[in-house]
C-alpha cells in the first residue's frame, strides 16, 4: 500500500474515492477514522446521533462489493452525514426538536435513499437549527454547534452541524438544506463549499418541511468537485414530490472542467459575465467581508471573466417578504405535530384542546414558536392581503429583478453574509439576526441555484465566503465558475489549527 499523501481525515471526498478505486484504503479504514474522529470531537456538538454499528456495516458491504469485483461509483464506500431534517430508517430524526425526541422514520427520504444507492456509508444525524428555522444552530433543542475556527462562534444555521462536521473534518461531506441561506451561510462562516439548487432539482419526498416553496436540499463539501460527486447522486425527478422538476440531469461532474468556447486552461473563466449587484456591497457591510470578496472578484478576473455591474432593486424588501412567507407555509407545516399520531405529546392534559395546547408548548423552541405565531397572523382573515398576499407580488418582482440582471451576466458574486461569524450568544434581536440573511434570501425567493467558496479569512482569522448566483438549472455553471477559483485558490485547504 502506497503512502497516502495526508492524513485520512484531509483528504476530500473525491481523493477519498480515488484512494478506495486504488485499493489504498478501504471503506472500513475511512469509516474508522471518521468514527474516531467524530468521538474525540464532541464538544464541537456537530452530531446528534451516530450510527458506528450500521455505518461499519455499511462500509464492511462496501470493501465486500469491491473484493468482488462489481461495478461501484464515485460515492461507494465513502462516509458521510446527513442533516437531522432528512428522515431516515431505522435512525433516530428529530428537527433538533424535542417535539420529534427519539422519532424513527420507517422509511428513508429520497436524497438519503439515492445517497444510499450510490454506496455512501452514512455515520449519523446532524445538529441544525430546530426544524431548520435559524442561521446560528443556536435554536436547537439539545445543544448549539461550535465554529472549529473558533469554538465561542456560531457556526451559521440552519445546517450549522453540517457544515461543522466538514469544516472540522469529521467527515468529508454532509447533507444540508437552504430555505432562505442554511446551506450557503454556515459554509461561508466555517469556511467550506456548499451548494443550493435550483428549488425542484432535489427531491423534498423525506425532509421535513419547513416552507415547502422554498426548502431545498444540496451538498455541503470541502470542493466544488466534491458537491458535484454529491449533487449528482442527489439530483433527478421523483414523482412522490409535487414539486420536483422533470428536468435532465447534467454531468456536474464532466462540466467541471469543461471550457466555453474562447477559454483555455490558464483562462478557464474567459467569455464569463459576472454580475456585481450594487446592493451587495453598501453600507452594512463588514469592511473585512468587503475586502475578501473584492480580492474573489479580482481573482475571477485574472481567470478570464468579465466584471458587469448589475442591480437587484428589492434586495431589502427580500427579508420582509421571506418572513412573512416562511412563517405562513411553517405555520400550516407544523400543524401536523399536535401529539396526535407521532411524536411528544404532554403527560397531563384535561381534554383535546389542552393536549394540543401543552403538547406544542413544551415541544416547540422560542423560535419555531414566534414563526409560527407569525405565519398564523399574516394568514388570518383580514391581514392575508395585506400581508400575505402583497408579499407574494414582491417575490414575483425580485425573481424579475434577477432575470433583468441575467440579460447582461451569466453569474452574479458577491458576499453570503454582512460578517464574519458572531459569538454565541450575542445576538437576541430575532429581527436583527433576520437582517443577517439580507444576501441570501433574494435567491431562494426566485428559487435560483447559489452557493458558497470559501474566499479568505476576515476578523479574527475567521472564514469569509463568496456567493455565486446562476440561472434556473445552471447549477454545472456555477460549479464550473467554483471550481476555477479553488484551482488557482488555496483557501478551500485551510483547516481549523486546533483541529489539524
Amino acid at each position: 500500500m502506497s503512502a497516502l499523501p495526508s492524513a485520512l481525515h484531509d483528504l476530500t471526498l473525491a481523493q477519498q474515492s480515488a484512494q478506495l478505486a486504488a485499493g489504498q484504503t478501504t471503506s472500513v479504514a475511512l469509516t474508522r477514522h471518521a468514527l474516531d474522529r467524530i468521538a474525540a470531537h464532541t464538544e464541537l456538538g456537530a452530531f446528534l446521533h451516530v450510527d458506528a454499528d450500521g455505518a461499519l456495516a455499511a462500509a464492511a458491504a462496501s470493501d465486500a462489493r469491491r473484493a468482488a469485483g462489481a461495478a461501484f461509483g464515485p460515492l461507494d464506500g465513502v462516509p458521510i452525514a446527513h442533516k437531522d431534517i432528512f428522515v431516515t430508517q431505522g435512525l433516530p430524526t428529530t428537527a433538533a426538536s424535542k417535539m420529534l425526541k427519539g422519532y424513527q422514520s420507517p422509511f428513508d427520504a429520497t436524497v438519503v435513499a439515492q445517497l444510499k444507492a450510490a454506496g455512501v456509508v452514512n455515520v449519523g444525524k446532524l445538529n441544525c437549527d430546530e426544524f431548520a428555522m435559524g442561521g446560528a444552530n443556536e435554536n436547537s433543542a439539545y445543544s448549539p454547534a461550535r465554529n472549529p475556527w473558533d469554538t465561542t462562534r456560531i457556526p451559521g444555521g440552519s445546517s450549522g452541524g453540517s457544515a461543522v462536521a466538514v469544516a472540522a473534518r469529521l467527515v468529508a461531506a454532509a447533507t444540508g438544506t437552504d430555505t432562505g441561506g442554511s446551506i450557503r451561510q454556515p459554509a461561508a462562516l466555517t469556511g467550506i463549499t456548499g451548494i443550493k439548487p435550483t428549488y425542484g432539482r432535489c427531491s423534498r419526498y423525506g425532509m421535513i418541511a419547513f416552507a415547502s416553496s422554498l426548502d431545498q436540499a444540496g451538498p455541503m463539501a470541502r470542493t466544488a468537485e466534491d458537491c458535484a460527486l454529491l449533487l449528482q447522486a442527489m439530483s433527478g425527478f421523483d414523482e412522490r414530490d409535487a414539486t420536483s422538476a422533470q428536468q435532465p440531469v447534467p454531468d456536474f461532474v464532466a462540466a467541471l472542467n469543461t471550457l466555453r468556447p474562447g477559454a483555455t486552461a490558464e483562462q478557464p473563466l474567459s467569455g464569463l459575465r459576472v454580475g456585481v449587484p450594487k446592493e451587495f456591497f453598501g453600507e452594512g457591510v463588514s469592511p473585512d467581508v468587503l475586502a475578501a470578496t473584492r480580492a474573489a472578484l479580482a481573482q475571477l478576473e485574472q481567470l478570464g471573466a468579465t466584471l458587469v455591474d448589475v442591480s437587484l432593486p428589492r434586495t431589502e424588501l427580500s427579508i420582509p417578504v421571506y418572513y412573512i412567507i416562511a412563517p405562513a407555509e411553517a405555520s400550516s407545516n407544523l400543524s401536523r405535530f399536535d401529539g396526535v399520531k407521532f411524536g411528544h405529546r404532554a403527560a397531563k392534559y384535561s381534554d383535546l384542546n389542552d393536549m394540543y395546547r401543552k403538547t406544542r408548548a413544551e415541544g416547540f423552541g422560542p423560535e419555531v414558536k414566534r414563526r409560527i405565531m407569525i405565519g398564523a397572523y399574516v394568514l388570518s382573515h383580514g391581514y392575508y392581503d395585506a400581508y400575505y398576499l402583497q408579499a407574494q407580488k414582491l417575490r414575483r418582482m425580485i425573481a424579475d429583478d434577477f432575470q433583468a440582471a441575467f440579460q447582461v451576466c451569466d453569474v452574479i458574486a458577491g458576499p453570503v453574509a454582512p460578517s464574519v461569524a458572531r459569538t454565541l450568544g450575542s445576538q437576541t434581536d430575532p429581527v436583527a439576526e433576520y437582517l443577517a440573511d439580507i444576501f441570501t434570501l433574494p435567491a431562494s425567493l426566485a428559487g435560483l441555484p447559489g452557493m458558497s467558496v470559501p474566499a479568505g479569512f476576515g476578523e479574527g482569522g475567521l472564514p469569509v465566503g463568496l456567493q455565486l448566483i446562476g440561472n434556473y438549472w445552471q447549477e454545472a455553471g456555477l460549479l464550473h465558475t467554483a471550481h476555477a477559483f479553488q484551482q488557482a485558490t488555496d483557501w478551500h485547504t485551510r483547516t481549523p489549527a486546533t483541529l489539524a
